[in-house]
């Protein structure tokens, strides 16, 4: 059974029915068949009313996987009365991309019209290729249409970024993808009514294709193709025929780019907000997408001494301890490890007073005058030390002397009232106390 086509008296399909992917099938043709990005496409946006006017400048699409850069790239071109190139970050070199350009030059001096150049994952272009590009965007031979799924700000040239727009475009919400699989179930270039499937199992596939519409029309098409039609040749399709059309779930992680970023910025801040539930949820995001587990465990240890230092000096003892032991077991059993330092981290009081401390003390060695060591403290015996004695502190009442150690009556380490930080605040205190020079700072 042909999936695909239907008999003969269906309405004519587009080129490449029956044989390109039902996600390819299925992409839009003009702006109102477009789901989604209200926010830059909504009837009074800017970005709609440029491109039914035919005025669009050279612009930049940013947004994850499936969201519909490509499409939005395609249905401007069919829109507007331009000439319409194509390439790719990953296919173009200098080489290619100088031929494109000089083409369009030519185009536009012999027909007065500009070329639309659109070039799909343009961060994947170096420096030197990116600036080839600028010439021709300013003299306006081309209208450039980049699509990334990484920050422009980041990953594409200033210049290139200041003579364009950017537009960020969102995952595509659930409700959203529900009406994109519908319409392929029914469409004659799509499923052709040939398949049906359960609210249950299309909300299911809405939920777990994370915003991306290609994914979750590249999951139908298999659970179409690989299940049995009925007596009647129709394939319906259920909750269970769809969950096993969907494999792994492709979490959007970008190992070294934004998303990896943004994922440990999170879990690093929910553990510092005393919020294990959310730091776990992190924890599993990173580990799910293939994050080293190395990578985790040394950011504990950091947090361990910024975030947490004397409130719970053994904060510091278990990330370590857990950073050892992710080495010597490896996953998949180090993922238990990482749970249990990063809730005890999580639970664990705070203080970032050691953090502050130290950062305190080197501003002042890098902007200030570098105070001398006193003389008492000096190694050796050196002439002009005179007759002042290094005073051994274990010899003292409470193995404490009050003597100078450092020639400033600044006061760096302020402890805090958390955790274990209260009780060397009360012994700091009654050593100023005892010093009877030092006025402590007070929180």
């Amino acid at each position: 059974m042909d999936l695909f086509n239907k008999p003969s008296e269906a309405p004519p399909p587009r080129a490449g029915a029956g044989t390109a992917p039902l996600a390819a099938r299925m992409r839009p043709q003009m702006l109102d068949e477009i789901i989604g990005q209200d926010h830059i496409l909504g009837g009074d946006k800017l970005l709609r009313r440029a491109i039914e006017a035919d005025r669009i400048s050279s612009i930049i699409l940013y947004g994850p996987p499936g969201c519909g850069k490509t499409t939005l790239a395609e249905v401007i071109a069919k829109t507007t009365n331009r000439r319409f190139e194509r390439t790719s970050g990953v296919l173009a070199n200098v080489a290619i991309l100088r031929e494109l350009l000089k083409a369009a030059a030519h185009w536009k001096k012999m027909n007065a019209k500009e070329t639309i150049l659109f070039i799909d994952e343009i961060h994947r272009f170096n420096k030197s290729q990116q600036d080839v590009l600028l010439p021709y965007v300013e003299n306006g031979d081309i209208i450039l249409i980049g699509a990334t799924t990484h920050n422009p700000f980041f990953f594409i040239n200033t210049p290139l970024n200041s003579r364009s727009q950017i537009f960020q475009l969102n995952p595509l919400d659930e409700e959203s993808i529900v009406v994109v699989l519908r319409r392929a179930l029914n469409a004659p270039t799509g499923l052709n009514e040939l398949v049906t499937a359960s609210d249950d199992g299309l909300a299911h596939l809405a939920a777990v294709c994370e915003g991306d519409a290609r994914r979750a029309l590249n999951a139908l098409e298999i659970a179409a193709l690989t299940t049995p039609p009925q007596e009647n040749g129709i394939v319906h399709l259920t909750r269970h025929e769809i969950e096993e059309s969907v494999q792994k779930k492709a979490v959007n992680y970008d190992h070294d780019e934004d998303e990896h970023y943004d994922t440990i910025s999170a879990f690093i801040k929910s553990v510092r907000g005393s919020d294990p539930n959310a730091a776990v949820y992190w924890l599993a995001k990173m580990l799910y997408a293939g994050e080293d587990p190395r990578f985790i465990a040394r950011r504990l240890v950091i947090l361990a001494s910024e975030d947490i230092g004397n409130a719970d000096p053994r904060g510091l003892t278990l990330a370590v301890s857990a950073m050892q032991a992710v080495e010597f077991i490896g996953m998949p059993e180090s993922r238990i490890t990482l749970a249990q330092a990063t809730t005890y981290l999580a639970c664990a009081p705070k203080s970032n007073a050691a953090y502050l401390a130290v950062n305190d003390a080197l501003a002042d060695v890098e902007n200030g005058r570098t105070l001398p060591v006193p003389k008492h403290l000096q190694s050796g015996p050196k002439p002009d030390k005179g007759n002042v004695k290094y005073q051994y502190a274990h010899g003292g009442d409470g193995h404490f002397v009050d003597q100078e150690y450092v020639p400033t009556d600044k006061v760096y380490y302020s402890p805090t009232e958390q955790g274990y930080e209260a009780t060397i605040r009360k012994r700091t205190e009654h050593w100023d106390s005892l010093r009877n020079r030092r006025t402590p700072n007070k929180d």
